[in-house]
């Protein structure tokens, strides 16, 4: 009787298949595939290396790690993503949430106390990692998720549902103005607006080029040699000022070359501060007081 594949088989042979068609993290993603196809954690594959594998599993996770070569993303594939320590949900409607992002969520758990009562507004949520966290991580906090797609906020609702928090959770579909329209004042604001030129989505992986939304990315723009990046800044910007409350903070990631533009379209707050990431780049806005106050010191901080 011809012996089946084990669990150490498929892996090694995955990886090796992942790392000849160049892909990203070709270990990473042939542990991911293979853990999703057996309804385990990744954990769970090497406590039983020597498992075989059934005539089903072998045609799925072959089937994954095929459409893992041509370049799609392992996260859509396994349709998850882990995000400051909870699992969403993740479908070509929205962007993979990035751990960079996750500095928003850290700046806000340094800023207010866990116990407190804050309304807050994600604008731009795409899967509703923002929102769902921040609605977690303090438990008597509201907010509003916005959105201008709808199959982007039906992914943000599934995961509000999934956390428990869907009840806390209002998603709206438009874009950054809809906020405007709104007869109430945020504690919080926070943002992950598409802040990628032109020139750099050009240049991006095929695996982001050609399996995530654009629009989550790059902005629009009709200037000659496309959008800069820095579109949506001017705009979060005349949001802010209406809708940030005078003792409010706006959290926004940027790309690090960007802090003079968002700096430049957030002048006239009482407080902007850029902040570093882990690497060191300038990644994060944060601003304070949505009032028309004379200007206050532009500063850099870790």
């Amino acid at each position: 009787m011809e012996k089946r594949p084990t669990v150490r088989d498929i892996l090694t042979k995955s990886e090796a298949y992942l790392s000849d068609k160049g892909v990203d993290s070709p270990r990473l993603s042939a542990q991911m595939l293979l853990a999703h196809v057996l309804g385990l954690e990744r954990l769970g594959l090497f406590l039983d290396m020597d498992r075989p594998l059934s005539e089903s599993e072998l045609t799925r996770c072959r089937d994954l790690v095929t459409r893992r070569g041509r370049g799609e993303p392992a996260a859509y594939l396994v349709g998850e993503r882990e995000f400051y320590g909870l699992a969403f949900a993740v479908t070509p409607a929205v962007l993979i949430p990035r751990p960079e992002t996750e500095g928003l969520v850290e700046r806000a758990e340094a800023l207010f106390p866990r116990d407190g009562m804050v309304r807050f507004a994600d604008l731009g949520t795409g899967s509703g990692c923002l929102a769902v966290t921040l609605a977690v991580r303090f438990s008597a906090w509201t907010g509003v998720a916005v959105d201008k797609s709808a199959a982007a906020l039906s992914v943000a609702r599934k995961n509000a549902r999934r956390h428990g928090v869907e009840a806390r959770i209002e998603c709206v579909c438009g874009d950054f103005s809809v906020v405007s329209d709104r007869q109430e004042r945020f504690g919080l604001m926070v943002s992950n607006p598409p802040y990628v030129s032109e020139a750099e989505y050009r240049s991006a992986s095929p695996e982001v080029t050609g399996f995530e939304p654009k629009a989550a990315l790059a902005p629009e723009s009709d200037a000659p040699g496309g959008a800069t990046g820095c579109e949506c800044f001017p705009v979060l910007a005349g949001v802010v000022r209406e809708r940030l409350a005078p003792d409010g903070v706006f959290l926004m990631e940027m790309g690090c070359t960007q802090a003079d533009a968002a700096c430049a379209a957030f002048a006239g707050f009482s407080d902007v501060v850029v902040r570093r990431d882990l690497a060191g780049l300038d990644r994060y806005l944060e601003v304070r007081n949505g009032t028309n106050a004379p200007a206050g010191t532009v500063r850099t901080a870790p």
